[in-house]
């Protein structure tokens, strides 16, 4: 995987869908976040995929995103409270069984 990653970031012209593995990497994020992005409104797939079908990001658009300093703050943030409601919720369960 680390060389198809490294292959796809040295194209000089990637194609103009990129899957969300590929957006992830793009944009310097796990491919498990991109998911999360997409749930908090931060990143769009083209038209309507289904909820379990592969997704596709416009490669244009995902340049723009890479130089937006305030959508990166944005999606960081995001990022950290999806992991950090999941451990409250995580400890809240083991606190409940242990009572």
């Amino acid at each position: 995987m680390l060389q198809d990653k490294e292959k796809f970031l040295s194209l000089k012209s990637p194609p103009g869908r990129l899957t969300a593995e590929e957006a992830a990497w793009m944009l310097g994020f796990s491919a498990h976040e991109i998911p999360i992005l997409m749930a908090k409104g931060l990143l769009k797939p083209l038209g309507h995929p289904p909820h379990n079908g592969q997704k596709y990001f416009l490669t244009a658009v995902l340049e723009e995103l890479r130089r937006d300093e305030k959508w990166f703050s944005r999606a960081s943030d995001a990022i950290v409270e999806y992991w950090r409601n999941k451990n409250s919720r995580k400890s809240q369960s083991t606190v409940a069984v242990a009572n």
